[in-house]
Formats: C-alpha cells, structure tokens, sequence
C-alpha cells in the first residue's frame, strides 16, 4: 500500500469474497429442484478421516426430481448413505450396489419458509462481512488523514468511493436472496 492512500483493491476482493461465501451458503439451501451443489457441503467419513462427498464419488443430476451419486469404492457405500441421511437436508438415499439414487421430494409450505429464514440469515451475514469491510477502510482513511498523508478532501472522497463499494455490494447480496428466495418459493 502506497503512501497516503488506501487498497481498493484489497477492500474490493475482501466484499467480493463475502458475496462469494453467500452465493456458496445459498447453493446449499434445498429447493423444489436437484442440484449437485446441494450435496457439496457434505462430508464422509471415509479411509479414518472425513472427506467432501466429491472426492469419494461422483454427483450428476439424471432429471430434474433426482440426484445420483456413483461411489467408487464399495467400502465406503454405507459411509456415504449415512452422511447423506444424517445431514440437515432431508434427504433418504436409495442404495442400489455402488450407487445411491436420491429422489428429492416436493417442499411443503413450512419447509419452504424455513428456508426463506435460513436464506435470510446467510445474506445477513454477508452484510455484516461487507460493513466490516467496511468499517476496516474508514479506520485507515482517517488514521491517514491524522497521520497528514492525505488531506479532508481526499479523505471525503475517498469515504464516498468506500460506501459507494458497500452499497454495491449490499445490493449485489440482496439481489442473490432475492433470486433465490424467488427460487424457494417457486412450487
């Protein structure tokens, strides 16, 4: 960082990665539809450690009301209905030999608001993260002007850059549960 000023860049990829973290979080919220990336967060106790489902089997989508995952290793089949079956998901493999077939029933209305609220917390979260960014950004901005590295108007200006970051990517976080509230909603 050059003197007498502030890394926009840094503040940037720190709001940027809260915004990811969200988009992640929010993958993993169960809709009317299948989705690989609702099975990502999954862990499996496998070979003495736990391990990501996708690193002891492989996920597709065969139709829209179904997951399938294929295990490569028949040990590791009874492993991996259990994980599927103890996370919050919902979810009841059937085990077919070396492959589990997930049907993924309809959402009742209950279930749906559940996940409205869960989605409504990770955004919030997200915020949080960015007015922390934030907060981290005026802190040097007016260490700096204490400091004499830079001057009331460049300080105003700069202020302004930071917040104009912040509300984009406020907007940017309520925009991604906007949609996937839309998406939970959708019967």
């Amino acid at each position: 960082m050059s003197e007498g000023t502030l890394d926009f860049k840094d503040l940037q990829r720190r709001m940027h990665g809260a915004v990811s973290v969200l988009h992640h979080e929010l993958g993993g919220l169960r809709t009317g539809r299948a989705s690989a990336s609702l099975l990502e967060p999954i862990t499996v106790e496998a070979y003495g450690s736990p391990m990501p489902l996708n690193q002891v089997a492989t996920i597709s989508v065969p139709e829209p009301r179904s997951i399938s995952v294929q295990v490569w290793d028949r040990g590791v089949v009874n492993a991996v209905d259990r994980a599927i079956r103890e996370s919050s998901l919902g979810l009841n493999p059937v085990v077919e030999g070396q492959h589990l077939r997930i049907p993924i029933p309809e959402l009742n209305a209950e279930r749906r608001a559940d996940l409205v609220k869960v989605a409504h917390k990770y955004a919030e979260q997200a915020r949080v993260a960015a007015r922390h960014v934030r907060r981290d950004g005026m802190e040097i901005l007016k260490k700096l002007e204490k400091d004499g590295s830079i001057g009331q108007d460049d300080h105003r200006v700069q202020s302004d850059k930071v917040q104009k970051l912040t509300d984009e990517t406020i907007a940017e976080i309520d925009q991604a549960l906007a949609s996937k509230e839309a998406e939970i909603m959708q019967v």
